[in-house]
């Protein structure tokens, strides 16, 4: 496997606990919490070492929950490189109600990252060795960063001849696809709609608005997450919609960036595109049927995948 590097910029550590039932104003008597590494890139490495390949993790950390969220990456064999800030950690908190197994998901804010900070996470980028093949930029924005931030990256890559994977939303994700240079996008329906200008998108229009990034040079493929509906991997000579494989869902936590990692472990591997949207899905489809904050099991990615091998027809699509 050729080297892989992800970076998260607002990085967390994920507390998740369960209680009977949530009821207003009364003292809630909460399962013993459990503590996980979170964040986009962060998970994808994650993801990443459960597949098979070895990634090393940059993000920036600071205070307790900093500590603590190097000290569970190294539990689960994570070889990573924090660049300490000023600002501490985020936590999210997760509840499940088990009642009605519902899920609760309480996200907080990021602490700002300030320019000297930001500089040294470029530099680090920078000063990795050998040269990965691959740098996956994943998850939110924290205060204070703006998205030329990531262009300025991603030129430094791409003069470094790394590939670059983008999975962001918002601003950052419109500022990085105006720039161009980024190998892989995986955007939803309704960020893809807004990248290429158009009101809505339904699933015969997503080759052409993909095409048009990819003729543009945005970017060199095009991963579309339909939700339900799987996804469609586009390039200039193939498109190819997978449908998700029908499981019993109980948590859609990480399931996106479960998909990333199964491209990105296809894609090292030097696998045909068919089979890297594939293995994306099994990724992706597999960490759904998981409770809470948990990522997909190998087993199940490895059963789904070879049921999309099985499936897979031997015509495009789309065209």
């Amino acid at each position: 496997m050729k080297s892989i590097v992800t970076l998260t910029l607002n990085p967390t550590v994920d507390k998740s606990t369960s209680v009977d039932k949530i009821v207003p104003e009364h003292k809630l008597r909460c399962a013993t919490p459990k503590f996980e590494p979170g964040g986009g890139g962060i998970n994808v490495s994650r993801a990443l070492r459960r597949l098979g390949s070895d990634t090393l993790a940059v993000f920036p950390a600071g205070g307790p929950i900093g500590s603590l969220l190097q000290h569970l990456l190294t539990e689960e064999g994570i070889a990573q490189h924090p660049i300490e800030t000023a600002g501490w950690t985020r936590e999210n908190f997760i509840v499940v109600d088990t009642s009605s197994n519902q899920q609760y998901r309480f996200g907080m804010p990021g602490r700002e990252l300030s320019a000297a900070e930001q500089l040294r996470i470029l530099d680090a980028l920078r000063s990795i060795a050998p040269r990965p093949e691959f740098l996956i930029i994943s998850g939110s924005l924290p205060p204070g960063v703006e998205p030329d931030f990531l262009v300025a990256i991603v030129q430094a890559a791409n003069q470094a001849g790394v590939k670059v994977v983008v999975d962001t939303s918002g601003p950052a994700l419109q500022r990085l696809v105006e720039a161009g240079g980024v190998y892989l996008i995986k955007p939803n329906l309704g960020e893809l709609s807004r990248l290429v200008g158009a009101s809505e998108l339904d699933s015969a229009c997503v080759a052409e608005a993909a095409r048009e990034l990819i003729g543009d040079n945005k970017c060199t493929l095009v991963a579309a997450s339909m939700g339900p509906q799987g996804a469609c991997l586009i390039s200039q000579d193939l498109v190819d919609h997978v449908p998700a494989p029908a499981v019993k869902k109980r948590s859609t936590v990480g399931a996106g960036d479960s998909m990333v990692a199964g491209m990105v472990h296809a894609l090292s591997a030097g696998l045909p595109l068919r089979e890297v949207i594939r293995l994306g899905v099994a990724c992706g489809t597999a960490a759904t049927m998981n409770p809470g904050t948990e990522l997909f099991h190998k087993k199940d990615v490895d059963k789904l995948y070879q049921w999309l091998l099985q499936t897979m027809p031997r015509e495009k699509a789309f065209s």
